[in-house]
């Protein structure tokens, strides 16, 4: 397991591809979630210094807040509701380049604007999401899905 990380520079392809590695390397034999969420929101908000970064586990059939870096959080969510009950709904990425627009939006910052939710799937089942907020309306894209997507995928779960 490697504990040092070098912030990449250049465009956002160039960025991802620069973490990808090192968030394997991070939990590469750690076998504790908790540790491997908290490191893995550490090494984005660190990276790409968004608004908000962090995950929700499916607890008790509800979203509950798990390691995050950013503004304090909601605690619960239900499935179905803002945009991360719908990514978990729908078992897809959801990208909102405006959360003004997104109906039933749950406002947990005012400061937010944009946001991407990628569902974490194990086992044919949504367990969790990762949860990115942004401060400035469209922030996200298909690029951030790609690689969000991939960064989800390395979580060891057991």
């Amino acid at each position: 397991m490697s504990e040092n990380f070098i912030k990449a520079t250049g465009n956002k392809q160039q960025q991802y591809n620069n973490l990808l590695p090192q968030i394997a390397g991070i939990v590469e034999g750690e076998t504790d979630l908790i540790a491997n969420l908290a490191n893995i929101t550490a090494m984005l908000k660190e990276q790409f210094n968004w608004l908000w970064v962090g995950f929700y586990w499916v607890k008790e059939n509800k979203l509950v807040l798990g390691p995050f870096q950013g503004p304090i959080a909601c605690t619960r969510i239900q499935k179905g509701k803002g945009v991360c009950g719908t990514a978990w709904q729908q078992a897809n990425t959801v990208i909102v380049p405006d959360v003004n627009a997104f109906p039933g939006h749950i406002a947990c910052s005012s400061l937010s604007q944009s946001e991407i939710v990628v569902p974490i799937i194990h086992k044919g089942e949504v367990v969790g999401v990762l949860d990115v907020d942004a401060d400035t309306v469209n922030q996200f894209d298909e690029t951030d899905k790609l690689y969000l997507e991939q960064i989800v995928q390395l979580i060891p779960l057991p």
